[in-house]
């Protein structure tokens, strides 16, 4: 039997916080052509795009009570905007904002 060490466990059925620190070489922003967009007026703290979202570009900051998006991370997928159970999330076109996307120095 394979024994996984105290501090490695994951309880069933749960949801594991994304790790703290970023990973520079993994910045995957430029990816994106599409980005979520959240209405904080709908936003009823569901978390649905903390737990659908693959890449953990979501967290909860308990101070502020909502909802922060990471768009260094974020693919674009529109996993989140689909799950969002109240129409908080919307996805607009990533060349639409001022400061574009994430673009490493270089590629690899």
């Amino acid at each position: 039997m394979f024994i996984i060490p105290k501090e490695k466990e994951v309880p069933l059925g749960c949801v594991t916080p994304a790790p703290i620190g970023e990973q520079p070489m993994m910045i995957t922003g430029n990816w994106r052509e599409y980005r979520p967009v959240i209405d904080r007026e709908k936003c009823d703290l569901c978390l649905n795009c903390m737990v659908f979202c693959p890449d953990a570009c979501w967290h909860l900051d308990e101070a502020e009570e909502a909802v922060v998006w990471n768009a260094k991370y974020c693919k674009g997928c529109s996993i989140c905007v689909n799950e969002c159970s109240t129409d908080a999330l919307s996805k607009a076109y990533e060349l639409d904002f001022e400061d574009g996307v994430v673009r490493l120095e270089k590629p690899f």
